[in-house]
């Protein structure tokens, strides 16, 4: 029997006929374009490294250089050590931080960055010359802002305090006040500036009104964006903390770390 289409019941039958058709279609685009949304997230992050590490150019093999020039490493932030069995490949700190033996559960005054619980875990990108040697160290960081949590790349000189530069890839901050994070003018001023104070703790801040030139700890902060600065040196004071990674960067500075 012919429904009237001007009732209730067909409006709802062709409704429900358009959304069943809809999310089928979207489940399948999201199945199909899986691995290449994998594939771009990868290649991001792979440019972002190099990037920050003085090796990008336009118009290079991204992940041939990555492969000849990178190697990834999982570090154990309690220890200091590169953590046993964990393939940085495929390593997830998010999947690691849902198994409680591989949680780091963090008190409000120990969270300065605002990240919360997370992983025992983090990954390390080791930068080598053509000598095999390393000539960057670079640590993903991130941290909360005014509006967002914000995400980097952090790269060391081999003496693993030396910043070699920093690139922000990820962050939702007011345009033209925080979101000049981004700004490679700003960027510049990191270069030379080094993490860890004469007590070996980090001593690295964003200074208001402007860091002195003869201030090596300091970047000038954010203008009016005072809680965007202060989550940039939470951010890199906590990850580069005992708390994460500077048992590891203090052996690779000397010479004991399992590189």
């Amino acid at each position: 029997m012919a429904l009237n289409k001007d009732s209730k019941a067909y409006t709802l039958i062709v409704a429900a006929v358009i959304c069943l058709v809809g999310s089928v279609l979207v489940s399948t685009a999201a199945v199909v374009l899986k691995p290449q949304q994998t594939a771009n997230r990868q290649l991001d992050r792979q440019v972002n490294i190099l990037r920050v590490a003085g090796l990008y150019e336009p118009g290079i093999d991204v992940a041939a250089v990555f492969d000849e020039r990178v190697e990834a490493k999982v570090i154990d932030f309690t220890t200091g050590e590169v953590a046993e069995g964990k393939d940085p490949s495929n390593f997830d700190p998010k999947a690691e931080a849902r198994d409680p033996a591989n949680r780091l559960s963090l008190s409000s005054a120990e969270d300065i960055a605002g990240v919360g619980d997370h992983s025992k875990f983090g990954l390390v990108y080791l930068v080598r010359d053509k000598d095999d040697k390393i000539s960057r160290i670079v640590v993903p960081i991130h941290g909360y802002g005014l509006w967002s949590t914000m995400y980097a790349f952090l790269a060391l000189e081999s003496d693993a305090d030396t910043v070699a530069g920093i690139s922000y890839y990820q962050q939702a901050e007011t345009p033209g006040l925080g979101g000049e994070v981004e700004n490679p003018r700003w960027t510049a001023q990191w270069e030379g500036k080094e993490i860890y104070g004469e007590d070996g703790d980090v001593a690295f801040r964003l200074v208001r009104g402007g860091a002195s030139p003869d201030d090596k700890h300091g970047v000038d902060a954010l203008s009016g964006a005072t809680l965007t600065s202060k989550g940039v040196t939470n951010s890199v004071r906590y990850w580069l903390s005992n708390s994460a990674y500077r048992g590891y960067l203090e052996k690779v500075r000397k010479g004991n770390a399992d590189v």
